[in-house]
């Protein structure tokens, strides 16, 4: 059982963080944070040498403050290897001098936080001794039949929003699984877990299959006694040998390959998980309500683009009457879908063919929007931008290449695909054009903070998109 020492802590655990935290690729903050503790909790190092524990902190440096979960573990000698891991070092008034260190980083965090998930460790309170925390609790999935014990483990290099831990298990164990610790906590499920689940619950083979999560509760940021539940890691089956669609694409679009039977099979397989999921979670007709909603939304999406980029007010009268159609069409039924699919969260597993992941939703929308039921077309939409994003990058790296055929062709298939199992989205036209714009106009906003180079090609698509919807 944990054992917690009253100490004096030199520096303290928030001037630790508050010095390393802005340099993480997940921290959304500026370079130097106003931190305050929340909650915490630990997990027991069978040996007694590492101390494990997750802080739960509030940056209140920007306008809407941010919830971080912070896992740290404390070693009183250097962790071999781990020196781009290292957060810093203290000086404990009981355990003398401590190296601390990112968890993820530190094999016996991964060890005990994938006991937890699966249930056979307990989470213990992160400020009295002894005491296991009953709000943070593992849930294995029912469909997986192994109980993994970790070989070896690895972060994965260059996430952006949450850090995913490759999980080598031994061999008797079952497969390699991949354990994602979500950085920034919001109240709810996560749409990633529960999609993905669901799927998974399903027998569906175009996701991986689920292991399980840790769901936990914290103190509310307001300070009024109450708590706040939500869920802070994710496991699931490791694909080995995989390469992503948008790589796939990269190179067939830059030799002037032919991708239209690999699209079309993409495009079956999004309608394929689509039908799966509208089978396993709620769908509902859209009321008049909902698409004026749905189409505000759109609109705001607009304003915030035009925020960032002033030309684009250039289009506001022809995006106007994108929306105002996208109003009047007819909309099929709402229901879960992916919210974020592209060609980057699309798998090509050998001998298993195109595999979807990380059904998280767009980063930039609140965790109750992505978790509130939305057109399949947004998916869509995603994956025929996405092709246009592969032909520009190329176009962009080999200005001479004439890839707007095999963009054009791409998406033609990808479509005949998605009509082969499912509604043509092509018979809902006006609503999938003002579902494409939206996307592109999403993009802007997100090339704009965090890729500012990188804007031509969302607000050149924008043009192209709105003179093909004039004609």
């Amino acid at each position: 059982m944990a054992t917690v020492h009253e100490a004096q802590l030199t520096p303290s655990k928030l001037d630790l963080v508050a010095d390393w935290i802005g340099d993480q690729r997940w921290y959304g903050g500026p370079l130097r944070p106003r931190l305050r503790r929340l909650d915490s909790w630990r997990l027991d190092d069978p040996e007694g040498e590492v101390g494990i524990e997750t802080l739960v902190l509030l940056d209140e440096s920007t306008p809407t403050p941010v919830v971080y979960q912070v896992p740290l573990t404390y070693r009183g000698a250097p962790l071999p290897g781990a020196e781009a891991a290292l957060v810093g070092e203290m000086e404990h008034s009981v355990l003398g001098h401590r190296w601390v260190y990112d968890a993820p980083h530190d094999p016996v965090y991964v060890t005990q936080l994938l006991a937890l998930l699966r249930r056979r460790v307990e989470a213990q309170a992160g400020s009295v001794s002894d005491t296991v925390d009953p709000d943070i609790v593992g849930a294995p999935h029912p469909a997986w039949s192994h109980d993994p014990v970790v070989a070896s483990s690895r972060v994965l290099t260059g996430e952006q929003s949450n850090t995913s831990i490759i999980i080598e298990t031994a061999a008797e164990t079952g497969a390699p699984v991949i354990l994602k610790v979500f950085r920034t906590l919001s109240p709810g499920e996560n749409p990633d877990i529960t999609l993905q689940g669901a799927l998974a619950a399903s027998h569906s083979p175009f996701v991986p299959a689920s292991v399980g999560h840790v769901a936990g509760a914290w103190q509310r940021p307001e300070g009024d006694g109450g708590r706040e539940m939500g869920q802070l890691a994710f496991a699931q089956e490791y694909l080995e040998g995989t390469t992503d669609a948008w790589r796939v694409c990269l190179r067939l679009a830059a030799e002037g390959t032919d991708f239209t039977e690999r699209a079309r099979e993409l495009g079956r397989v999004t309608a394929q998980v689509h039908s799966t999921l509208a089978r396993a979670l709620p769908t509902a007709a859209p009321t008049a309500d909902d698409i004026v909603r749905r189409v505000a939304a759109m609109r705001r999406r607009a304003a915030m683009a035009m925020s960032e980029v002033p030309g684009l007010a250039a289009h506001s009268a022809a995006l106007d009457t994108v929306w105002s159609a996208a109003e009047q069409a007819s909309w099929p039924a709402l229901q879960r879908i992916h919210g974020d699919l592209h060609l980057g969260q699309v798998l090509d597993v050998p001998d298993r063919g195109w595999v979807l992941i990380d059904f998280e939703g767009e980063p930039l929308r609140p965790l109750a929007e992505r978790n509130d039921l939305d057109s399949p077309l947004r998916d869509v939409a995603g994956v025929l931008r996405s092709l246009d994003y592969a032909a520009g990058t190329v176009a962009r790296a080999e200005p001479t290449t004439d890839v707007r055929r095999w963009c054009t062709d791409a998406q033609t298939a990808f479509l005949d695909g998605y009509a082969d199992v499912g509604v043509d989205p092509r018979s809902h036209g006006p609503l999938l054009t003002a579902f494409v714009l939206d996307k592109a106009l999403y993009e802007v906003v997100y090339e704009a903070r965090k890729r500012p180079t990188w804007l031509g090609l969302p607000t050149d698509a924008i043009d192209r998109l709105l003179q093909e919807a004039r004609s």
